[in-house]
């Protein structure tokens, strides 16, 4: 599921450690950087941390999300380069990803390939279809935007680049 703005009343997002997180990772790359935008995936603790375990374990290396629920967030669209730190159910942060590609489009042109990256339930595009359609039709009133199976969709993909035991490869 995607990163979720919803969550922000759900999750409280730990900034000090947040902080502290970056701050590690400044130090090892020997470079003082913005923080970047800390959150989790989905709409539930459960969720968050059942889909971050899908990344440290190596399974998921994409997510998804509504494109007009980033302008009522106040939120920019991802970027290629851009960081961010995923949390988990707790609000602590677990590893530095960095956005590796990014295409916009309906939310049923996703492909086999990209709900493979995803890395969730049996991969296929049938249930990732079903997954996120019930995912975005929860979270539509909250987050801003009105679900529809041709609802501009970010599709993104993500490398983890810290910490270095689990980095997908040195960035």
């Amino acid at each position: 599921m995607g990163v979720g703005a919803s969550l922000a009343s759900v999750i409280d997002i730990d900034r000090a450690a947040v902080e502290r997180f970056w701050a590690a990772f400044c130090a090892h790359r020997g470079k003082d950087l913005p923080v970047p935008t800390a959150e989790t995936f989905g709409d539930s603790p459960e969720m968050a941390d059942e889909l971050l375990g899908l990344v440290l374990d190596g399974t998921k290396r994409a997510t998804a999300s509504a494109h007009d629920s980033y302008a009522p967030a106040g939120e920019d669209l991802p970027q290629v380069a851009d960081r961010w730190i995923p949390c988990d159910g707790k609000g602590i942060p677990r590893c530095v990803l960095e956005t590796t590609d990014v295409r916009v489009g309906p939310l049923d042109s996703v492909d086999d390939q990209f709900a493979w990256d995803e890395g969730e339930g049996d991969r296929s595009r049938a249930y990732w279809l079903s997954e996120h359609q019930g995912f975005f039709e929860r979270t539509a009133a909250g987050d801003g935007f009105t679900y529809s199976e041709s609802m501009p969709t970010v599709f993104e993909r993500f490398a983890v680049v810290w910490p270095p035991e689990l980095a997908d490869s040195p960035r």
